[in-house]
């Protein structure tokens, strides 16, 4: 098992808590009062493998559908580049966890 040591990338989480710490809920406010998605309750942006982002997302919405996550994801990264000026260029990683703490979707998306 990797434990994220300079030979691999470091461990995604793969269950959380139904509440965001602090940081992550004052970036989703930022957010929703920027006409983002009113589900969203935490958003939290780190340093992933080679600096690409891992944005870690909660959710109140239970409907973990790829329709809805689509929308969730155009929404955040579009947010994100416009105005926190993230840049996606060498793509991002994204979870999105639920109202109960578990995944709902993990997505790689660098090229």
């Amino acid at each position: 098992m990797d434990s994220g040591t300079a030979s691999g990338p470091p461990p995604r989480p793969t269950a959380t808590t139904t509440a965001a710490p602090d940081s992550a809920v004052q970036l989703a406010d930022r957010y929703r009062k920027a006409s983002g998605n009113g589900d969203v309750r935490g958003m939290e942006r780190v340093d992933g493998p080679a600096g690409v982002p891992l944005l870690t997302v909660w959710t109140h919405n239970a409907d973990d559908d790829a329709e809805t996550f689509e929308r969730l994801k155009v929404s955040l990264t579009d947010y994100l580049e416009r105005e926190d000026g993230v840049d996606l260029s060498k793509g991002y990683l994204m979870d999105v966890f639920g109202p109960d703490g578990g995944l709902q979707h993990r997505l790689d998306a660098r090229p």
